[in-house]
């Protein structure tokens, strides 16, 4: 096993990572990225936006979030299924933390660890996956610069 502070130090690289990711997203109201990493390896990303062959726009004329937005949990988990990698005993690095419905998505693919980097408003998504047993690690944005 990795040493606290050696791991918290890959935490700190991959949600950095996952938060430049996240600049992929064309939504205006917040742009999110995920990293879904197993053994040391990147195996998926993701960032919030619409399905393949949409167009790159995420909110209505009212400002709000379109009903088929995908979150960046969804696409880099569902990226997975088309790829030879699977998700079991992974960590998933996000720069929000996850929905009730992602959740769902982190528990069914197998993840033990989720590392996410802000608060929502809600909470519910995270009560879920502590219920479901999963690691879930709170890294502060502050606490994100890493110290050389």
């Amino acid at each position: 096993m990795e040493s606290n502070d050696k791991q918290r130090k890959l935490d700190h690289r991959y949600l950095r990572m996952a938060r430049i990711w996240a600049e992929n997203s064309y939504c205006q109201r917040r742009q999110v990225g995920a990293l879904v990493v197993k053994n040391k390896m990147i195996i998926s990303d993701g960032y919030n936006g619409t399905p393949s062959g949409f167009e790159n726009v995420c909110e209505n004329e009212d400002g709000l979030t379109k009903p088929y937005v995908l979150h960046a949990e969804a696409n880099a988990i569902t990226k997975l299924a088309r790829s030879s990698n699977n998700s079991d005993g992974a960590t998933i690095y996000i720069t929000a933390s996850p929905c009730i419905e992602c959740a769902k998505l982190i528990i069914q693919a197998g993840i033990k660890r989720v590392v996410y980097g802000e608060k929502y408003r809600l909470d519910d998504g995270i009560r879920l996956l502590e219920r479901a047993g999963i690691e879930v690690v709170y890294m502060e944005v502050e606490q994100q610069a890493e110290k050389k």
